[in-house]
């Protein structure tokens, strides 16, 4: 489409001439130059300008009315403007002067000026011009067409020859001919230059009627005078003045009414999005502009009917035209009517599939919110709530200033001199309430960072009120003041928690942000003040909110993420180290008093966050922590050592110990290098002993094996810094080692939740200490690089195979009663994932051998929902790597499927059963991975060929020599990738393809053998690969006459004589062959055996050959079986060409009607874009202008505030059944 480009800033409209003073008809304009008056007089209707042809003759130096500069040459006016090198207003000067000495001639330029505009090379003559209509002219410049031009300027003047009908009346007719031209370009730029024409018009009216009004002012003050000091001169002046001003505004009215009626009632539903923006636009700009003219309920329809448009610019423009409407209060009591009968879809809208349309639809509904809070009811404003926890930030910013607006514009007065209150007595006391009661009853409770992100922009004040959310947690209600009950402290906590993550990062929540972006260093400054407050408040009060809160889980988890905010320095500088180890001693209880893995991992990284060198509390912190993990891991010992001598004896108090201080341990030990404490071997000891002995607590297994695996990894980061010494390494070695037998020992636990710990951590573990451990300058780690041994590959593999390919319903770790609980599923079906996920890194980093994918890839289809993304990236990945070998794995898998299906249905099964099929479907899928270049996958796709050919005919068939291989059928699911093989690799595989077959098998026509046909045809040079459908459908519906039928002999001249020769004997081995066979790249196409199931269905029946008997039949000798072979070749090739041939004829014919009439063309470049103005009715409204009076209405200027002789205008309320039907309102426009 051809979009509007936007005017030059030094094409200055109407509006830009058209200031009026309250004495004169004109005034200087915007840069300060004044306009010319035409000596004091306006130019009256039905008179001719000064300067009127005959009365003058061209200025010396002039040519077409344009000065001759340095030699110039004669330039039109498009010209001039387009080369830029005089400035725009003496260009408009001088054409000005030109028009004053001949009109015809410079009314002549400006009509170029505005074809020209178009992108039309035509020029309209001075012969055309006069003896021609408009119409006619039009048809002419259309018919020259013949580029697209993206140029859209327009300029026009306002001084006192707008008034004189005859420019005026020939720019709106020329203006009203182009906007309904076919020609896209002619359309779009005159309707632009009419809309803008208009607006400028719009301005001319406007300061007419101040000028009006200022006149008659003058006129009444004068009268009122005595008669002694009355100047009847004056009044008479005054008088004729105002008579002037409203001919003047009569002729307004007529051009505008004009463009309205020609223009704007005929484009507002134009088939071009961007001609209906404009005129949408513009039309707001007009009820902006002149209220008292254009602000009423003939005009807002046309609004509020495109608010239904099709596309997101129209509907943009819509909203944006009654956003400068609504936010001018004084307007508010003339659109309520509109409001009511439209409100519906705005509020709709805030739902649009267009982001940007959705925003502005929101910041409509927050300007009617401010205009009164009568107009949307609550189910309006619960429509819009929800919007702030969208995940496009846009839309939950404007969501969350309408919340605020609603919510939070009611704030208590507070008395003038009076103290500012502070905390639970502070004015944002209650709004933080709100905020808690909106979030609590919105239900997302995982959502608060959201909500606070949303509010962020407009309520930061707000939500940085931490002093009364400390308050309100802390202090004891007032009297008469309702308490927080447990569940809003809970949300109050963490809506606290969220608003301080956002102060102190300065960013989006995840998911909701668009990348980091570049502070300003207002913005800086803010996020340190920010932070220093942050700090000095919550280091004081945070210990007294941890005892207060102790037991609650939940509250603690949140409050315990506080300090990674800090500014550590704080407690240093503001002297606030008591408080610093009453934190650390409240979080030493939370530690001795909780056993919830999450509180255990919070309080692991606010130790980590507090444990910073880089300030001068760490050492107080760094004593803290190793005197507590000093007790842990001596306790653990201590209690370890009698529980594995109780053995069966031991009671579950002393399991429970053991794993409530395992818990603790393992916490720490993620975030804490716990090196200095031998872990391993205590670990180690308890998992032997549960490996022994088989009634090991399935969490003390679990954790144990979480805690060694975090030794190993410590471990590895002190080597990978290479201060390690040697004995580490080895020690390091062995341990990994041992741990992964372990892990693997472990893998046939007899619990879900064991096996699942285990694979999870010997996943991670092959992978860390995979080849990939060396890569940069790290070779001194060569010595722990560990590659699993095939045993441990396969039982990875089946692992996976029977905990993650399994049913819904077969899962069994949906227990009690749990398995329709979908939340359950859910989760299983994630860790069903993340256990997929591990085995396929294996297989990306060529951990495991990449045929074991196999078994993972033919699950593709039946598992799509579940795995199927990461299934296709795992075959990107493998691809990337290494494309032949992951060809091999792609038609293994497929070897898997149909060697599986041959054991389940046998060898005769039906090749129309859902098995097959779904096997074809996956290799279609599989195809469709490689992509359209060609030369990329070649060898891939050729080596997929060669592997699929060898597994076909591998097994001879049962039956002796006549039968077809057991696997032949399998050819018809390779033939899905011959489409992938480029044209020379194609003949290429079909020899290697020959050297599998016997004569005989190139003779056979049995149902049995359609796999080797459908397969060799699609290896033909230049196929098509469509041929094999219709062979199939063919076969299938005349297996019957065949198998009654005697099939011709055919054979290939060169194979056949060969395998005669060396019936059983080969000189070479297959891959020998086939190594000869890619090492060619342009070989003799061999003679093709031409099939009777390749003729057309009705050439199929005939009997004219096949309808003997066999015992009839007379044989043929091999000479005689070539000759015919290579007829029936010529004769089906020469018919195939025929048919292309007439196909060809049909599809040119039927295109050159298509053009004939006029339909169904594409736009192209270099060709006119002829089409429908106006949108198809179907399905749409029917054309809402025919018959309806309200669109051939007048523009009436509203009278003069002082004019009592001019009647007022009446409002035009909306009337349904006026306009039209009530169903019909509902309807979308376009």
């Amino acid at each position: 489409m051809i979009a509007a480009p936007e005017i030059p800033s030094e094409f200055s409209l109407l509006s830009k001439y058209t200031r009026f003073s309250s004495d004169t008809d004109f005034s200087e304009d915007l840069d300060g130059r004044s306009a010319t008056p035409a000596k004091g007089k306006v130019c009256k209707k039905g008179k001719k300008a000064a300067g009127e042809k005959g009365k003058g003759g061209k200025g010396a130096g002039r040519i077409n009315g344009h000065h001759q500069e340095n030699g110039m040459e004669n330039m039109m006016l498009f010209e001039v403007v387009r080369l830029g090198r005089s400035a725009m207003q003496s260009v408009v000067d001088d054409w000005i002067e030109s028009y004053k000495h001949d009109r015809d001639v410079a009314l002549l330029d400006l009509i170029n000026f505005f074809i020209q505009c178009s992108g039309c090379k035509g020029v309209v003559s001075g012969e055309m011009f006069r003896n021609m209509q408009n119409s006619e002219i039009i048809r002419r410049m259309t018919e020259e067409f013949d580029e697209d031009s993206g140029d859209y300027p327009l300029t026009i003047c306002q001084y006192s020859i707008i008034y004189d009908e005859y420019m005026m009346d020939t720019v709106i007719s020329l203006l009203t001919g182009l906007s309904d031209s076919q020609v896209r370009a002619f359309r779009h730029t005159s309707t632009l230059a009419a809309m803008k024409l208009m607006t400028a018009l719009v301005n001319v009216a406007l300061n007419l009627s101040i000028n009006m009004d200022n006149t008659q002012r003058q006129y009444e003050a004068e009268r009122n005078k005595i008669v002694a000091k009355r100047a009847n001169d004056r009044l008479e002046l005054l008088l004729q003045k105002r008579k002037e001003l409203q001919e003047n505004q009569d002729e307004i009215e007529n051009m505008m009414n004009a463009i309205f009626k020609g223009v704007f009632v005929h484009r507002y539903r134009d088939a071009i999005a961007e001609i209906r923006a404009i005129c949408i636009e513009e039309i707001g700009v007009w009820m902006k502009l002149y209220s008292d003219a254009f602000l009423n309920d003939s005009y807002l329809k046309y609004v509020g009917w495109t608010m239904h448009d099709k596309q997101g610019e129209v509907r943009l423009k819509c909203l944006t035209a009654l956003q400068g409407l609504y936010y001018n209060r004084e307007l508010n009591a003339r659109l309520e009517l509109f409001t009511s009968r439209f409100k519906d879809r705005i509020v709709s809208m805030t739902l649009d599939k267009e982001y940007d349309v959705a925003v502005q639809a929101i910041k409509l509904l927050t300007l009617v919110l401010n205009s009164t809070d009568e107009v949307l009811t609550p189910e309006d404003c619960e429509s819009v709530y929800h919007l702030v926890y969208s995940a496009h930030r846009p839309v939950a910013i404007a969501a969350g200033e309408f919340l605020f607006k609603k919510l939070f514009s009611q704030r208590e007065p507070e008395e003038e001199g009076a103290p500012k209150r502070r905390g639970r007595q502070s004015p944002n006391a209650n709004l933080i309430k709100t905020t808690v009661f909106f979030f609590l009853e919105s239900e997302l409770h995982e959502h608060a960072a959201y909500l606070v992100d949303s509010l962020w922009e407009c309520g930061a004040e707000l939500l940085k009120d931490w002093e009364c959310m400390i308050s309100l947690l802390l202090d004891d209600p007032l009297p008469g003041e309702e308490a927080l009950t447990d569940r809003q402290e809970t949300a109050l906590i963490e809506i606290m928690l969220c608003t301080v993550r956002q102060a102190a990062e300065c960013h989006p929540p995840v998911g909701r942000g668009t990348g980091k972006r570049v502070m300003t260093a207002k913005e800086k400054k803010t996020q340190l003040d920010d932070r220093t407050r942050m700090t000095e408040l919550f280091a004081v009060a945070l210990p007294p909110l941890l005892a207060k809160y102790a037991v609650d889980a939940e509250k603690v988890t949140n409050l315990l993420q506080l300090p990674q905010y800090f500014d550590l320095e704080i407690y240093t500088t503001g002297r606030l180290e008591k408080h610093l180890e009453s934190l650390l001693r409240q979080i030493r209880e939370i530690v001795e008093k909780h056993t919830d893995t999450e509180v255990l991992e919070v309080c692991s990284k606010t130790y980590h966050a507090l444990c910073n060198e880089e300030f001068t509390i760490f050492n107080r912190v760094d004593i803290a922590r190793s005197q507590l993990l000093d007790e842990l891991v001596d306790k653990f010992n201590r209690l370890l050592e009698d529980f594995l001598q109780e053995g069966e004896e031991a009671d579950e108090d002393d399991a429970y110990q053991v794993l409530s201080t395992l818990k603790r341990i393992t916490a720490f030990h993620n975030a804490h290098d716990l090196s200095g404490w031998d872990l391993f071997t205590s670990n180690f000891k308890l998992l032997n002993t549960g490996i022994e002995n088989g009634d090991m607590p399935e969490q003390i297994v679990i954790h144990s094996l979480q805690c060694t695996h975090y030794v190993i990894l410590w471990h590895l980061a002190k080597s990978s810094e290479g201060s390690s010494r040697k004995d580490d390494m080895v020690t390091l070695r062995k341990q990994m080692r041992a741990f992964c037998m372990m892990c693997q020992r472990y893998l046939t636990n007899v619990n879900t939740a064991v096996k699942e710990q285990a694979f999870t951590i010997l996943c991670d573990l092959l992978l860390i200490f995979s080849h990939q451990m060396v890569s940069g300058g790290r070779e001194h780690l060569e010595p722990l690089v560990y590659s699993p041994e095939d045993s441990l590959q396969s039982e990875l593999l089946s692992f996976i195979l029977n905990h993650v390919f399994i049913d819904q319903d077969d899962d069994t770790n949906s227990t009690d009663g749990q398995q329709d609980d979908e939340a359950v599923k859910i989760e299983a079906l994630h860790k069903r994932r993340n256990l997929l996920a591990a085995y396929c890194k294996l297989i990306i980093y060529c951990v495991v051998d990449m045929k074991t994918g196999a078994d993972i890839f033919k699950q593709y289809m039946r598992y799509y929902n579940d795995y199927g993304d990461i299934i296709k990236e795992t075959m990107s990945k493998t691809r990337q790597i290494d494309k032949i070998q992951c060809a091999k794995t792609l038609i293994l898998s497929l070897q898997q499927l149909f060697n599986e299906m041959l054991s389940e249905l046998g060898h005769g099964f039906d090749r129309s059963s859902s098995s097959f099929c779904g096997i074809k479907e996956l290799a279609r899928r599989f195809s469709l991975t490689f992509g359209l270049d060609q030369v990329k996958t070649r060898d891939a796709i050729a080596m997929l060929h060669k592997d699929g050919i060898e597994f076909a005919f591998k097994d001879p068939s049962t039956h002796g020599d006549g039968g077809p291989p057991l696997n032949l059928a399998f050819l018809d699911i390779l033939s899905e990738f011959s489409s992938k093989l480029m044209r020379q690799d194609k003949r290429t595989v079909h020899m290697y393809l020959e050297r599998f077959m016997t004569f005989q098998m190139a003779l056979q026509r049995e149902d049995c053998w359609l796999p080797l046909i459908s397969y060799r045809n699609s290896l033909q040079a230049g196929g098509d690969d469509d041929t094999m459908s219709v062979m199939s459908g063919y076969s299938s519906r005349g297996s019957s006459i065949r198998s009654k039928k005697i099939k011709p002999p055919a054979a290939t001249a060169g194979t056949s004589a060969a395998k005669r020769k060396l019936p059983e004997e080969e000189s070479s081995s297959s891959s020998e062959v086939w190594q000869q066979s890619m090492q060619t790249p342009v070989m003799l196409p061999s003679p093709h055996l031409t099939s009777t199931a390749m003729r057309d269905p009705k050439r199929g029946r005939d009997d004219s050959f096949m309808g003997t008997p066999q015992h009839h039949q007379t044989p043929m000798d091999y000479n005689s079986q070539v000759t015919w072979m290579l007829a029936q070749r010529q004769q089906e090739e020469a018919r195939q060409q025929q048919e292309r041939a007439m196909n060809y004829a049909k599809l040119r014919t039927n295109l050159q009607h298509a053009i004939r009439r006029g339909t169904g063309l594409m736009e192209e470049d270099e060709e006119p874009i002829v089409e429908d103005v106006m949108m198809s009715s179907e399905g749409r409204m029917d054309d809402l202008n025919e018959g309806m009076d309200f669109d051939t209405m007048d523009i009436d200027l509203p009278p003069s505030k002082n004019r009592r002789e001019r009647s007022e205008l009446k409002p035009d309320y909306f009337d349904p059944a006026s306009i039209m039907d009530e169903s019909v309102l509902g309807v979308s426009m376009f």
